[in-house]
């Protein structure tokens, strides 16, 4: 399961790096849609992309996962609940969400509560 979280620290920091960085444009068309400030995205933004960065350096670290991993999983949920507050189809909702998932997963592995 280790080998399993890895690429999946390394998939949740890549799709950071894809959306926040690559397609910001789109990400500042929808904070804009959800009636957020600019300094709520470029705190999420930043927060998101040290999160990343933490993930991705706990390949070498392993006690850097953790916190990195719950963190950017709540960061989703706020994602979630912000789709569904904007009334987006559910096409919208799966990025956030799969993200989601690989985060827990990943905590759930270096955690323990998921075998290695």
């Amino acid at each position: 399961m280790l080998l399993y979280a890895q690429i999946a620290q390394v998939v949740i920091a890549v799709s950071v790096v894809a959306v926040w960085i690559l397609q910001f444009d789109i990400v500042a068309a929808e904070f804009v849609e959800y009636r957020l400030p600019v300094m709520v995205r470029s705190l999420v933004g930043a927060t998101k992309t040290a999160l990343s960065t933490l993930l991705v350096a706990g390949l070498w670290y392993p006690s850097l996962v953790l916190i990195p991993a719950l963190a950017m999983a709540g960061l989703m949920v706020c994602a979630q609940i912000a789709h569904f507050r904007a009334h987006h189809r559910l096409r919208k909702f799966l990025p956030s969400l799969a993200l989601l998932l690989l985060s827990l997963f990943v905590a759930g592995v270096y955690a323990g509560i998921l075998p290695r």
